[in-house]
């Protein structure tokens, strides 16, 4: 079971305000997964973006929590791979940030892991529904 945040900010401007952390420091091949009608699913969107370096992967992580902690107030519930830096998840319970090193996203491809959700491609650098 998972643990519903207590706030007055939806899954879906949570989504948007990860989108603009990831553009903040040009997450590339951004990615909305809406999970809401997979069965099983463990939360109700994934969205994710690649980066070129683990500098830049570390960046976008941070400009992710920055973006969100000022819209909302909120920190991740769960954070995983800051060390290495080639995978970090950021965990915000209804949705949950996955930033890639290339290579690595391409190694894991959760895209067709999670072939059930609706895909939705984000221009990396507008993102209308964020504004």
């Amino acid at each position: 079971m998972r643990i519903k945040q207590s706030n007055d900010f939806t899954p879906e401007q949570i989504r948007d305000f990860v989108v603009r952390g990831m553009q903040e420091k040009k997450g590339q091949d951004i990615v909305v997964m809406d999970l809401r009608n997979v069965k099983n699913a463990i939360c109700d969107y994934f969205v994710l973006c690649s980066g070129t370096s683990d500098t830049q992967i570390d960046a976008i992580s941070t400009s992710i929590e920055e973006e969100v902690y000022k819209a909302s107030h909120q920190d991740p519930w769960h954070r995983e791979g800051k060390l290495n830096r080639e995978w970090i998840l950021l965990d915000y319970v209804d949705v949950v940030a996955h930033v890639f090193k290339k290579d690595r996203r391409s190694f894991y491809d959760l895209e067709q892991l999670w072939g059930d959700a609706e895909i939705q491609l984000i221009d990396d650098n507008a993102f209308s529904e964020a504004a």
